[in-house]
């Protein structure tokens, strides 16, 4: 899978949120954030659809798009490939930079603990 834009998140958030939207959803959808008109939509998702990205129901009318892809598949791409450009792969870094630059509650504190000592790291 390519590198999302922040546009094809944009538009996959719409379609994961909705399960599948005609064109006429997403653009409504994407109005206030984008101020995107029926047209851009419409090139987004059909690029998208050569890319892989997005399926169309071409059988019934109006047209049913919805993401090709997982919401958990995409993260998951998302955040290795982040792990690996940024942080050499080094996940303790990462966790390490995460936990430095931001406010751990006591909950959230006893979670990841929690989470390490079932992961026997």
């Amino acid at each position: 899978m390519t590198r999302l834009s922040d546009r094809e998140w944009t538009v996959l958030g719409v379609l994961w949120d909705t399960g599948g939207a005609t064109l006429g959803e997403v653009t409504r959808a994407l109005q206030a954030e984008t101020g995107w008109s029926r047209n851009t939509v419409l090139t987004y998702l059909t690029r998208m659809e050569a890319k892989g990205l997005v399926s169309i129901d071409k059988e019934g009318y109006p047209r049913l798009y919805r993401a090709a892809l997982s919401r958990e598949d995409c993260q998951a791409q998302a955040r290795d490939s982040f792990l690996r450009n940024v942080y050499r792969g080094a996940a303790g870094d990462l966790v390490a930079a995460f936990l430095k630059e931001r406010p751990v509650s006591p909950e959230e504190r006893a979670a990841l603990r929690r989470l390490l000592d079932e992961m026997e790291v």
